[in-house]
């Protein structure tokens, strides 16, 4: 059997972390109804080593965030998304300072 590599070894160290059990929570259930959380992951990592072997080093890291949940109830499924209003806020205010300084400028 090959040995692995430092890199591969990293690369499965952290993708470990950010399995599927980081993308569905553990199934809520109130009543008729279960709630099964959903979140979008992503990692990275990078690494590397001198001649032969000689010295190696490398790290890696992710992040999961929520995206929204799946809801059953009796024989009805559906995907509920999450929505950040952060970015709509943003540009709506982006917009209405851009608007203002372009009447002000016209006068």
């Amino acid at each position: 059997m090959e040995e692995q590599t430092f890199v591969e070894r990293l690369a499965q160290r952290v993708g470990a972390n950010y399995a599927a059990s980081t993308v569905f929570g553990e199934p809520v259930e109130r009543g008729e109804v279960t709630v099964i959380p959903v979140s979008r992951a992503a990692f990275g990592f990078g690494g590397g080593s001198g001649p032969e072997g000689a010295g190696a080093g490398g790290g890696g890291g992710g992040a999961a965030w929520p995206v929204g949940y799946i809801e059953l109830r009796g024989s009805e499924t559906r995907f509920r998304p999450i929505i950040d209003p952060r970015p709509i806020v943003l540009a709506a205010a982006s917009g209405l300072a851009a608007g203002l300084v372009a009447a002000a400028r016209r006068r």
